[in-house]
């Protein structure tokens, strides 16, 4: 069941927990732009088969969640509200591993945490499309200067997924948003620079996974973090003819099937 948990600065945020009784491991999961928590049901549903309880969010201005739509002032926003959930997993699962798991912008989210928060004590950290350099250009091709609140179509859909009913439900999700802001991408990048100069300090066992044709966030963007990571515990799949997002592809089982073999192998 949905609740509403006070994030560090006071913003509300929509929380899903789903714990799994006598589970034998915790993960948290961030969404990327634009859509919700809800749309990471299935893989939920699979990592509650295998005894793994799950912390799902809805980002601040996301879903149903506070805050001003598809808008951050820092990109720190987006790594302090995921710490509240992490210290919330953490601390309700004393005895068990906790794992960070993010997608697209929530990749972003989750690659960054794993540098500015290295003393935590989670387990590991799985990225899936994670905008970590934007190669592609989707963040840092829009012109500096833009008014931080006027609205941006959101024209994603198409380039998410090539399963035709995923792109469908897409765009009628009620809890995708339509649009987004210039600030969010400006915070973005201005992550993507902070990023850049703290990679070093990225202090976690990681597993980045990316397809190999995603049209949004260029697959160069994990070859070039699982380069400049320096954690000896580092692995990387990359999905041929796969698009964005990999968690809901054709092949979806054999994806988060591997994401959950890596969590397995970690937990002992």
């Amino acid at each position: 069941m949905g609740e509403m948990i006070v994030s560090f600065d006071g913003t509300n945020l929509y929380l899903n927990k789903e714990t799994v009784p006598g589970a034998r491991a915790a993960a948290v999961i961030v969404h990327g732009l634009c859509e919700h928590q809800g749309r990471y049901d299935y893989m939920a549903e699979l990592f509650h088969k295998e005894g793994i309880s799950t912390y799902r969010f809805d980002h601040r201005g996301h879903g149903r969640s506070e805050g001003e739509r598809t808008f951050y002032t820092t990109f720190h926003e987006l790594l302090d509200d995921t710490n509240v959930v992490v210290d919330m997993a953490i601390a309700e699962n004393p005895d068990i591993p906790v794992f960070l798991i993010g997608h697209s912008m929530g990749g972003f989210t989750v690659s960054l945490y794993g540098a500015k928060y290295p003393d935590k004590k989670l387990r590991g950290i799985i990225t899936s499309g994670a905008l970590t350099h934007d190669h592609k250009g989707t963040i840092s091709s829009l012109p500096d200067g833009m008014d931080v609140h006027m609205r941006l179509p959101n024209q994603l859909g198409s380039a998410v997924c090539s399963v035709a009913e995923v792109v469908e439900w897409y765009g009628k999700d009620p809890y995708n948003t339509d649009s987004y802001t210039p600030g969010l991408c400006y915070a973005l990048k201005d992550g993507l620079a902070w990023f850049k100069d703290h990679v070093n300090e990225f202090a976690y066992p990681v597993l980045m996974l990316h397809g190999e044709k995603d049209g949004l966030v260029d697959v160069q963007d994990t070859y070039d973090f699982f380069k400049e990571a320096t954690v000896k515990d580092k692995q990387m799949k990359i999905y041929g003819n796969l698009f964005h997002e990999i968690f809901n592809e054709y092949c979806r089982d054999e994806v988060i099937g591997d994401a959950l073999s890596w969590i397995q192998n970690r937990i002992g």
